[in-house]
C-alpha cells in the first residue's frame, strides 16, 4: 500500500472529518495525528485540558467537542484539513453541517463500547452525504478490546465491505478486497494484488472502508491511518468556475462575524465580490481569508479550490449556502425534538433579546428561535439536555443575559397516509390566482419533496417557479395539532393567472390556502421523535430494565450478555425515554449507563392523548386557512374548504379525489348575487392579518338596499382624503431612501418627513406616516404632528401593518382612504371601507410629480415676486395641517 521508490506523486488537496460517538477517544486521536506528522511538538490530553483542538472552555471543562474545528494536517504527498467534529448526539446538528465539506472521513469506533447509536446515526449521515469513510478502532490497548470481534461487529452492523488494513498483505487481504469489486477481482486474479490506484478507487466509490486498530493515546496503529490517507485518497476533481459551500458561521474573540467556507471551484481571493439570495439579492466583499489551525490563523490572499477556510466581510451568509455557481446543500436530515420557552431576566426586553438570541440561530440554524406572538414569548429548539446547559452558559458569555428555560416540550411532526388533491383559488376584487396540488405520502425522513407536472401552455414558468419557492419558504402546518408537516412529496399539477390582474402575492395566498385544502381533505397522521437507544445495567436489573422500557413504548432486542453487565439495545418514544437516565443510575447504583442518539420520526404511540392534550382547532387558525376566495360581481366571497371545488375555474384532470373514487362534481355557476356578511369579510381580512378591533361592525349593502345614484355621494363623502405611509416600507423600496438608512435611519425618516409635509401641502390630504416601533426607542404607540402631518410610531409588538390596517377600517367608514406601501398582501385591505393601495414605485411617481409642480409654482412665484409656495404661506400654522380650502 505504498508507491514505488523513486516515484513521487503531486501535492493533492483534501478535506477530512473526525467523527465518532462521545467518548471513543477521537480527540485523542486527532492529537496523535498531528502529533505524528510533526504539526504538533507535545501531546495534550482532553483530560488534561489542554488538547490543541478543544479550545474552548466550556470544551476543557467538559472534556467533550462543542464545536467543530479545524486544523492543517502536513502529509508527504498530501496538505490535509482536518475538521474535528462534536460526539456528543446533543451536537450532532454541528457535526452534519461539516459533512457539506468533507472530502474523507475518519469515523472512530472504541475497541472496548463497540458501535454505538450515535455510531450508527453517523455512520447513516455519512451514506446521505456519499462521503468515503477510513475506520480506526481506537483503545485496543484496554481489557475487553478483540480485533476479531470488533471487525465482527463493523461487518454485521455497518457494511460487509469493511476489511481489516492493519493486519499485512496476505492472500486473504486481497482476498477480501476483490471480493468487493469486479475490476479488483480481476486484477488480483491476474497479479496477485491489487494497486493502490485501484484501492483509492474503491474507497472513493464507498465500495471499500478500511479498518485501522490501535490507541489514539498511546499514538499506536496512527501511522498507518496516516499513510493510508496520503496514498489512498484521490484529489477531488474543481471546476474553473468559482463556487464555494457554506457549513459553519461563527465570530471570532473579538467579535468579527467569520463565515467559514470549502472553496469547491475556481479560487477566492481578497477583495473579490460576492453574490447571493437570489435576484437582485446582496453584494458584499472579502476582506480577508484566515486558514485556521486550532485557536490561531495566518491570512492569506488567495484560497485555491479545495481550501477549507473562513472569510469576514460576509454579513449574510447562512450555513448550508451555496456561493458562486453552487446551489444550496439540502436541508438537514437531523432535527431538534424538544422545544423550549426562554425565560428572561425581570425587566428584560424581549424584542432586543431576541435580535441578540437571532445571532446564535445564524451559528446554528437548526435552534429554530422564534418570537411566539400568542404567548407572547421567545421559543427554541433543541437536540438534547447538555445543549440546554451550553446554550444557556453561551448566552450568559457573549451577551450578559441570565436566562433560564421552561420545561422542554416534544417537537412533534405531522404527514399524510393518503394522496389527495389539494385546491386554492384567491379572487378579490382585481386578483386572480389558482393553484392545484397533489399531495402524496413520501417515505419516513424524506422531508418535503416539490415537483411540478403542469404545462407552461396553462401556467407559465415564473409564476410555476413562485408557487413551489412560496411551498419552501417556510414551515407549513399540519390540521392536527398545528405541528410542521413532512414526508409530503407536494406537485404542481393545474394553475391558472389573470394577465392584467395577478401579482406575486395573489399566488402565495392560492398555494397556502391549497395546501391546508389538501391537508384538510387527506387522513393526517401524527408523527413523534424516537431514540435508538443502548442500556447497560448489571444482570439484577435486567427485569427492571425491560419492564421499563415495555411500559414506556420501546422495542428492543433480547438481553446481551457483556460480562457483568447485559446490554439492551433498541428504539423508543422520546417523550418516554428522555431523563430515564436518572432512573437508570438510581436504580444501578451509578452502575448503569443509558445512552440515545435521534432516529427519526414514527407515527406517535399515543396521538389521541397528544391531538387532545393541544387542543389545536384548524377552524380557529386564522393565519392558514383552507378557504377559498372567489368574485362575483364585483365582490368578493369565500367558500369554505370542503365546498370550494365545485366553484374551482381550473380542472386538474384528476378523478380519484372523491371518498370512492368517483369524478369531482361540475362546478356550478358562481351566484348572480351573493350578500357579503361581516364574518365573510372579517373572514378574509382575518385569515392574512388576524383580528382586528373595531368600534362597530361593516356591512355591505344588499343590492336592494343600495343607496341610488343621486345619493351616493352621501356613502362616500367629499372631506379629505386620508394617505397612510408604511415609512419603513418605502424608504427601503426606494433605493435613494434606503442607501441612506444603511447610514443612518434617523436621517432617512427625517427626509421621508420633509418629502410627505411637502406632498400634503400641495395634495391637501391628511397623511398620516408610520413607522414601527422596534426601530425606534419606544415602548408605548406615539401620535407627534411634524409639521403639517401625523408620525405615529407603534407600540411594542405592533407592527406599521396591524396599525394601518386597523386605523383604515375606522377612517374608512367616513372618509377615503389610500394606503402606501410595497407590501402586496396588504391588498386586502381593499375589502375594507374602499380602502385603496398604492404601490411603492406608483406613489414615488406620484410624490415626484408633485414636487415639479411645487418647483414649478415656486419659480412662478419668485418670478411675480411672490413669497415661496409653503404650507405656512397659504395661512397655515406650523404644527398643523392645512385646511381644505
Amino acid at each position: 500500500m505504498g508507491q514505488p521508490a523513486g516515484e513521487t506523486k503531486p501535492m493533492k488537496r483534501i478535506c477530512a472529518g473526525l467523527l465518532a460517538h462521545v467518548d471513543a477517544g477521537k480527540t485523542t486521536l486527532s492529537e496523535a495525528m498531528l502529533y505524528e506528522a510533526g504539526a504538533l511538538r507535545r501531546l495534550g490530553r482532553v483530560d488534561h485540558r489542554d488538547a490543541f483542538l478543544d479550545t474552548n472552555a466550556l470544551e476543557r471543562e467538559r472534556g467533550i467537542t462543542i464545536f467543530s474545528k479545524q486544523a492543517l494536517l502536513p502529509l508527504p504527498h498530501t496538505s490535509v484539513t482536518l475538521l474535528d467534529t462534536p460526539g456528543h448526539a446533543d451536537f450532532s446538528s454541528e457535526m452534519e453541517r461539516t459533512l457539506q465539506v468533507l472530502d474523507y472521513a475518519v469515523l472512530v469506533v472504541s475497541g472496548v463500547s463497540g458501535v454505538q447509536s450515535h455510531t450508527r446515526t453517523v455512520w447513516r449521515l455519512l451514506r446521505r452525504y456519499r462521503a468515503p469513510v477510513f475506520l480506526f478502532v481506537n483503545k485496543m490497548d484496554l481489557p475487553g478490546a478483540s480485533r476479531r470481534e470488533s471487525m465482527e461487529e463493523l461487518r454485521r452492523v455497518l457494511s460487509d465491505r469493511c476489511v481489516d488494513f492493519s493486519a499485512g498483505t496476505g492472500g486473504s487481504f486481497w482476498e477480501d478486497v476483490a471480493e468487493n469489486d469486479e475490476d479488483a477481482l480481476a486484477e488480483y486474479l491476474a497479479q496477485g494484488s491489487v494497486s493502490d490506484a485501484r484501492l483509492a478507487g474503491m474507497i472513493r466509490a464507498r465500495r471499500l472502508f478500511p479498518v485501522f486498530f490501535g490507541s489514539a493515546l498511546k499514538c499506536e496503529g496512527v501511522g498507518l491511518l496516516l499513510r493510508a490517507l496520503d496514498g489512498l485518497t484521490c484529489a477531488p476533481a474543481f471546476p474553473p468556475e468559482f463556487s464555494a459551500r457554506v457549513y459553519k458561521i461563527m465570530r471570532d474573540p473579538q467579535g468579527a462575524r467569520l463565515t467559514c467556507l470549502k472553496v469547491t471551484g475556481g479560487a477566492l481571493r481578497v477583495r473579490d465580490l460576492l453574490r447571493g439570495g437570489g435576484e437582485p439579492g446582496w453584494e458584499e466583499k472579502i476582506d480577508q481569508i484566515r486558514l485556521y489551525s486550532g485557536d490561531k490563523y495566518r491570512a492569506v490572499q488567495e484560497a485555491p479550490a479545495g481550501t477549507v477556510c473562513a472569510v469576514t466581510g460576509l454579513s449574510r451568509t447562512l450555513p448550508g449556502m451555496g456561493l458562486g455557481a453552487l446551489e444550496a446543500a439540502a436541508a438537514p436530515a437531523l432535527e431538534p425534538v424538544l422545544a423550549y420557552r426562554v425565560e428572561l431576566p425581570p425587566g428584560c426586553d424581549a424584542h432586543a433579546a431576541l435580535r441578540k438570541l437571532e445571532e446564535l440561530e445564524e451559528e446554528d440554524p437548526q435552534l429554530h428561535i422564534a418570537w411566539d406572538a400568542e404567548a407572547r414569548e421567545i421559543r427554541l429548539q433543541l437536540m438534547g439536555e447538555i445543549q440546554l446547559e451550553v446554550l444557556q452558559r453561551v448566552i450568559a458569555e457573549r451577551f450578559g443575559l441570565d436566562v433560564s428555560f421552561g420545561a422542554g416540550r416534544i417537537v412533534y411532526r405531522e404527514t399524510i397516509s393518503n394522496a389527495v388533491e389539494g385546491a386554492g383559488h384567491f379572487e378579490p376584487l382585481r386578483h386572480y390566482a389558482d393553484v392545484h396540488l397533489l399531495l402524496e405520502p413520501g417515505p419516513r425522513g424524506s422531508g418535503i419533496q416539490l415537483a411540478s407536472a403542469c404545462s407552461e401552455d396553462a401556467l407559465d414558468r415564473n409564476w410555476q417557479r413562485l408557487i413551489l419557492s412560496h411551498l419552501e419558504e417556510c414551515e407549513h402546518p399540519g390540521v392536527l395539532t398545528g405541528s410542521p408537516i413532512t414526508d409530503l412529496k407536494i406537485t404542481l399539477v393545474a394553475g391558472r393567472a389573470h394577465v392584467k390582474h395577478t401579482e406575486g402575492g395573489d399566488f402565495r395566498q392560492a398555494t397556502f390556502r391549497a395546501l391546508r385544502q389538501g391537508l384538510r381533505k387527506a387522513r393526517s397522521v401524527l408523527l413523534e421523535p424516537y431514540y435508538a437507544f443502548r442500556l447497560e445495567v448489571p444482570a439484577g436489573n435486567v427485569g427492571r430494565a425491560m419492564a421499563d422500557l415495555q411500559r414506556r413504548g420501546a422495542e428492543f432486542s433480547p438481553p446481551e450478555p457483556q460480562g457483568e453487565l447485559t446490554l439492551l439495545r433498541g428504539s423508543g418514544p422520546v417523550s418516554e425515554l428522555r431523563g430515564y437516565q436518572t432512573e437508570v443510575t438510581a436504580y444501578t447504583q451509578g452502575r448503569g449507563q443509558f445512552l440515545c442518539a435521534p432516529q427519526g420520526y414514527r407515527e406517535c404511540h399515543d396521538a389521541a392523548r397528544v391531538i387532545e392534550a393541544m387542543g389545536y382547532d384548524p377552524d380557529r387558525d386564522l393565519a392558514h386557512p383552507a378557504d377559498s376566495v372567489f368574485c362575483s360581481h364585483g365582490a368578493g366571497y369565500t367558500v369554505k374548504w370542503d365546498e370550494a371545488g365545485r366553484y374551482m375555474h381550473v380542472d386538474s384532470g384528476l378523478r380519484w379525489d372523491g371518498p370512492g373514487g368517483e369524478a369531482p362534481p361540475e362546478r356550478p355557476a358562481a351566484p348572480a348575487r351573493r350578500d357579503v356578511s361581516d364574518d365573510e369579510l372579517r373572514a378574509v381580512f382575518e385569515m392574512t392579518y388576524g383580528k382586528a378591533k373595531r368600534p362597530e361592525p361593516f356591512r355591505r349593502p344588499r343590492r336592494e338596499e343600495a343607496p341610488a345614484p343621486a345619493k351616493r355621494a352621501a356613502v362616500l363623502p367629499e372631506g379629505p382624503e386620508y394617505l397612510l405611509v408604511d415609512g419603513y416600507n418605502l424608504i427601503f423600496a426606494w433605493e435613494d431612501l434606503k442607501s441612506v438608512a444603511d447610514g443612518n435611519v434617523d436621517a432617512a425618516r427625517k427626509i421621508l418627513m420633509d418629502r410627505l409635509s411637502n406632498y400634503q401641502g400641495f395634495k391637501k390630504c391628511e397623511v398620516i406616516l408610520v413607522f414601527d416601533a422596534y426601530r425606534v426607542p419606544r415602548g408605548v404607540r406615539e401620535v407627534t404632528r411634524y409639521h403639517n402631518i401625523y408620525v405615529v410610531y407603534t407600540k411594542e409588538a405592533e407592527t406599521a401593518d396591524s396599525y394601518i390596517e386597523k386605523a383604515t377600517y375606522e377612517i374608512g367608514r367616513r372618509h377615503r382612504v389610500r394606503v402606501a406601501t410595497s407590501d402586496n398582501l396588504e391588498q386586502l385591505i381593499i375589502l375594507g371601507h374602499g380602502a385603496l393601495r398604492i404601490s411603492a414605485r406608483a406613489f414615488r411617481e406620484e410624490l415626484e410629480e408633485a414636487e415639479q409642480r411645487i418647483r414649478a409654482l415656486a419659480e412662478e412665484n419668485r418670478r411675480k415676486n411672490r413669497m415661496p409656495f409653503t404650507p405656512q404661506a397659504r395661512g397655515g400654522k406650523e404644527g398643523e395641517p392645512c385646511s381644505k380650502g
